[in-house]
């Protein structure tokens, strides 16, 4: 599942963690991305420490045999995560899907955190040349949030895996799963213990951020276009 930030990716890792079939990964690529741009995020290295350092390493894990007791493997990814040194062959025989938001609401709540993010920060750009290469169903987060039943049994049809009504509800608080930044960005979901409601109030964007909004409508629009829809 590749989705940007200020997303409900991990309210959707939730749901399918609750699935008996289904081990679930916190993305992977988190530390490679560290390692490789230097950016220093809270609890740095402890991410460093938490998983490989190399995109060679990471691929192995996630393309090895499942647990026996698992049929489905959740991955849940950071588009911009995806570097682009990263080779993509080892993406070819997985099954892809795409969790998109209205980028004024992505980039009016990044904003609270990050006073000027760019396009590639929001990962609009490595989205979509992931969905052009790779295709696969696309799912809005306004729409799980609208009708979670309905759009999680459509998209679990689309990805060719029974539904599970488990996927509603998850336990409040951490989860195993959860990567070790977890108190430092999941404090909000971990509150929760299914998905929350929409909230239909427009998205205020800075006027500084207005060209940035302008730049990544394009790339929500075209994959916006072929999602599942209620």
């Amino acid at each position: 599942m590749w989705s940007g930030p200020r997303n409900i990716s991990t309210a959707m890792m939730r749901s399918f963690s609750s699935r008996s079939d289904t081990v679930v990964v916190d993305e992977p690529l988190y530390a490679h991305y560290l390692a490789e741009t230097g950016i220093d995020h809270p609890g740095r290295a402890d991410i460093l420490a938490s998983q490989p350092g190399t995109w060679q390493e990471v691929a192995a894990q996630l393309t090895a045999p499942l647990p026996d007791d698992a049929r489905v493997q959740y991955q849940k990814h950071m588009t911009h995560h995806l570097l682009d040194g990263i080779d993509r062959g080892w993406l070819e025989p997985m099954t892809h899907a795409y969790l998109i938001r209205d980028p004024a609401h992505v980039i009016a709540s990044y904003a609270k955190v990050r006073a000027m993010p760019t396009l590639e920060e929001l990962g609009f750009p490595q989205q979509r040349e992931i969905y052009r290469r790779f295709g696969g169903p696309v799912v809005d987060a306004a729409d799980i949030l609208i009708d979670p039943r309905g759009m999680l049994k459509q998209l679990c049809m689309a990805l060719y895996i029974p539904w599970d009504v488990a996927m509603l509800h998850w336990p409040r608080g951490p989860h195993p799963s959860d990567g070790v930044w977890a108190p430092h960005w999941y404090s909000a979901v971990e509150k929760t213990t299914c998905f929350g409601p929409y909230d239909a109030r427009p998205a205020e964007v800075p006027p500084h951020l207005r060209p940035l909004l302008d730049r990544a409508m394009p790339y929500y629009e075209e994959l916006s276009a072929v999602a599942i829809r209620p």
